[in-house]
């Protein structure tokens, strides 16, 4: 009997050893520029919640490699793989140290209600060139979508990522 359990105990450590030494491939995705992107400007924050309108909480992660402080102008659009998008047109008060190096800043902001999120752009038009570490986008009816950037965005383009692509077949697929 012995020696069985010391056989299990052999493979046992060979089959972590195997899996434990194997390279599992990481896949970063880094943000891509948009020059085709165009914001729903029809659909963006408004002041209230109406009735098809839902609330987000958006955390933007200022990185430590920015700029002390910054003048630039930020916009922000997100959304779904269904068409439904949320336009903010500027999110930064150079009076009030929105967007200072190493800094967390939370906006709350309202729009139409979306399916989860699956892409995110940032817009910046300045001088200063302001660097985003991450963007969090908080609603109560998913779980929340973070898309980390820690990359310098580009004067005067739409900048981000879209994870899309197949959302909507797989969602579909697995619903049947």
């Amino acid at each position: 009997m012995k020696s069985v359990g010391s056989i299990l105990l052999f493979f046992f450590s060979c089959y972590i050893i195997t899996v434990f030494s194997q390279t599992i491939p990481i896949t970063t995705h880094q943000p891509q520029p948009n020059q085709s992107f165009k914001p729903n400007q029809t659909q963006h924050q408004t002041a209230g919640a109406g009735s098809s309108s839902c609330s987000y909480t958006v955390v933007i992660k200022t990185s430590c490699n920015s700029p002390s402080y910054t003048g630039d102008r930020i916009s922000l659009s997100f959304g779904d793989a269904y068409g439904y998008q949320v336009y903010v047109p500027r999110l930064d008060d150079p009076y009030s140290g929105t967007f200072e190096r190493c800094s967390t800043d939370t906006f709350d902001v309202y729009g139409p209600c979306t399916y989860p999120i699956c892409y995110l752009y940032l817009y910046r038009t300045g001088y200063d060139g302001w660097i985003p570490e991450s963007v969090t986008v908080y609603t109560y009816n998913y779980q929340p979508a973070t898309f980390y950037y820690n990359t310098y965005i580009p004067n005067g383009i739409w900048y981000g990522f879209d994870f899309c692509r197949g959302y909507v077949s797989s969602t579909t697929t697995s619903a049947l």
